[in-house]
């Protein structure tokens, strides 16, 4: 009687559900690899942002695959009839089909975000009014990250406009106020050969110019400055470009303008 309890309970219903997991566990590993390693080979075709997308998004629809498969054997270790269970589903499936439908988009979406390539792992993304890098896109949602550091995770299905700041170069914007009694073209010149020094001193793939005269204000001579840079090198270059100009216009004796007030005694 022991032997049979032992048997029955030991070997066949506690033994058996922890083989599978197991297994299951492996076999995610295993299969997780060689998606990495068949993703690495052809990675010449496809960029390491979107390859890093993929294969997350695959080992997550194998990960929820091997589970529903794992869960269906355990049960029928404790002697459910599942083939009956399945069947019996069928019942309801028009209520679980209403009932998953949010989830179906949001999948379908999230493939169609993929395959589309409207952005990937790693991009810098604009989406219901919210900008940050995106760091997971899953089967059901897309987890952004703002600058500042709060996650936004946001329903695959609700993503109709978005906007990827990181398919192409940026051009930042820098206005430097000068003083009016500045020579114009002195400084259009000065700022041509700051853009030209800066250009290689950063190593831009693309030159930085000076537009010239873009306003003529109140208290200042507004020039513009025109900087391409990817996203995320954005602001720090423009950061670096005003401690750069701030430096250059004192030597050479250029006035930065600032607000003033004019008073006149009568």
């Amino acid at each position: 009687m022991i032997d049979f309890l032992l048997e029955k309970v030991l070997v066949k219903e506690v033994v058996a559900p922890i083989l599978i997991i197991l297994f299951s566990i492996l076999t995610y590993g295993i299969i997780s690899r060689i998606v990495k390693r068949v993703f690495r080979i052809r990675s010449k075709r496809i960029n390491e942002k979107r390859q890093k997308t993929f294969v997350g998004l695959i080992n997550n629809v194998i990960k929820y695959f091997i589970l529903i498969v794992a869960l269906m054997m355990i049960l029928e270790v404790y002697g459910i009839d599942t083939k009956s269970l399945v069947a019996s589903l069928g019942v309801v499936s028009l209520v679980a089909g209403l009932a998953l439908q949010d989830l179906l988009k949001d999948i379908i979406a999230g493939f169609g975000i993929l395959l589309e390539d409207q952005y990937s792992v790693g991009d810098v993304i604009t989406v219901t009014g919210f900008t940050g890098t995106v760091i997971s896109l899953g089967l059901k949602t897309t987890k952004v990250k703002a600058y500042t550091g709060e996650i936004k995770m946001i329903a695959n299905r609700n993503i109709s406009e978005v906007i990827n700041h990181s398919m192409e170069e940026n051009n930042a914007l820098l206005d430097i106020s000068i003083s009016y009694e500045d020579d114009v073209e002195e400084v259009k010149k000065f700022f041509d050969e700051l853009c030209e020094q800066l250009t290689k001193e950063f190593h831009l793939e693309h030159p930085a110019q000076c537009l010239g005269v873009e306003e003529l204000a109140d208290s200042s001579v507004n020039f513009r400055v025109v900087i391409p840079a990817l996203y995320a090198d954005k602001f720090t270059l423009m950061r670096r470009f005003r401690e750069r100009i701030k430096e250059e216009c004192d030597q050479k004796g250029i006035t930065i303008a600032y607000p003033q007030v004019v008073v006149h005694h009568g």
